[in-house]
């Protein structure tokens, strides 16, 4: 009988810590950016990387498109391979946190979380770089993960398209059939330039990037304007 009411408690620790936060920032804050605003406005983002087998050739297609992205660096990934962000700067694109090593906040404890967000803050200070945007890990956060963003000045940033790009069962063709198929005006399209370092499959941004060659092209015939959050504004909702 003490294990049952250890095992509930248990329950709703969990429940009051990580899950009933992570629904209400989902689904529920106004304060959580989920769409972009703005006539015929799409945003394209990236989570987990930078990555040196892939952010470079993402970096290509973007440019080669003229259009800009979004990219939620790992602090720990940032500090193996700099130049890439110090490139994807110099070309305009937008760079926002996406935790130091990629955990979950569901298994941070308080004192992880908290230093979570400063060393990352200082790893990105270190290299003179400076976001207002954070995006948590899987978008679960946990009860203070609202508070050590707004205590740091972030806005965060979650998404309304996926793809499971990230998946080794998302093929190139998978991936152009649901992001043509999800996207719509005001969409943020989260996609991945890092694989099995921040827990995707093996290769699996080959893939994303054979996909964006074929539907960046066809998202701008539809008359969608890709753009970044220093140049536009944001519909919390």
């Amino acid at each position: 009988m003490i294990f049952v009411w250890s095992l509930l408690a248990g329950v709703i620790l969990f429940s009051v810590y990580a899950v009933i936060p992570t629904y209400y920032n989902k689904k529920i804050n106004p304060n959580i950016i989920r769409h972009a605003q703005g006539k015929d406005t799409i945003m394209l983002t990236f989570d987990d990387g930078p990555d040196e087998r892939y952010t470079g050739k993402l970096l290509d297609i973007l440019k080669e498109n003229g259009i800009k992205a979004t990219f939620f660096v790992v602090a720990d990934n940032v500090r193996k391979y700099p130049q890439m962000v110090d490139r994807m700067m110099a070309e305009g694109h937008c760079i926002g946190i996406h935790s130091y090593c990629h955990k979950n906040a569901w298994l941070k404890t308080p004192r992880e979380e908290k230093r979570d967000f400063e060393n990352s803050i200082d790893l990105l200070e270190s290299y003179n770089w400076k976001t207002p945007f954070y995006r948590p890990p899987w978008g679960h956060t946990n009860l203070l993960s609202m508070y050590y963003a707004k205590k740091h000045g972030f806005q965060v940033m979650l998404w309304s398209v996926m793809a499971q790009d990230w998946s080794s069962k998302s093929s190139k063709e998978t991936i152009i059939k649901k992001l043509l198929e999800r996207t719509r005006e005001h969409s943020i399209i989260c996609l991945h330039d890092a694989g099995e370092n921040s827990g995707g499959a093996k290769d699996a941004p080959l893939n994303t990037i054979e996909a964006l060659k074929t539907v960046i092209p066809i998202l701008k015939q539809k008359g969608y304007r890709f753009v970044t959050p220093e140049v536009a504004q944001y519909e919390a909702v």
